[in-house]
């Protein structure tokens, strides 16, 4: 299992995750229009021509979804039992298609949990950036996570 249990996670503790991915305009088509976001700023490249970008951003939300997903195999897989919220989620520069993200988690906040004895509640802060180290996107995430089994 890849994922930590909750008690092997500690305050403080910064996963520096080796999965990086270069966003395609692939990525950035199918997610805008699975999603049913026909935003020109995601799908209109002679358009985004004409504004101060440029060119296309990449639809945010992917952005979220890759930033958390590339975290999953170092911290939650197969140990967590639900996702409970995100938090704070900012995106401070713009991704663009061809920009390749890397991506760091750290543990913020470690709590019992009231409702189920086996598991806790973690909470981790989550910061994806470019290829020229600009953060562009950040999150806190909390999740509900097993404890070693007896």
């Amino acid at each position: 299992m890849a994922g930590l249990w909750f008690d092997d996670l500690t305050i403080g503790q910064t996963f520096q995750h080796d999965i990086r991915r270069t966003v395609t305009e692939t990525d950035n088509l199918l997610f805008s229009t699975l999603t049913h976001n026909p935003a020109l700023l995601h799908l209109d490249a002679e358009y985004m021509k004409t504004t101060d970008y440029g060119r296309i951003l990449v639809n945010s939300t992917f952005t979220l979804g890759l930033m958390v997903g590339v975290s999953i195999g170092d911290t939650t897989l197969g140990t967590a039992v639900a996702n409970l919220g995100w938090d704070e989620v900012r995106f401070p520069a713009p991704v663009f298609i061809g920009d390749t993200l890397r991506v760091e988690t750290e543990v913020i906040d470690l709590r019992e949990s009231k409702s189920r004895p086996t598991a806790g509640i973690v909470t981790f802060a989550h910061r994806a950036y470019n290829q020229d180290g600009k953060l562009v996107a950040s999150c806190k995430r909390s999740g509900m996570q097993m404890k070693k089994p007896a």
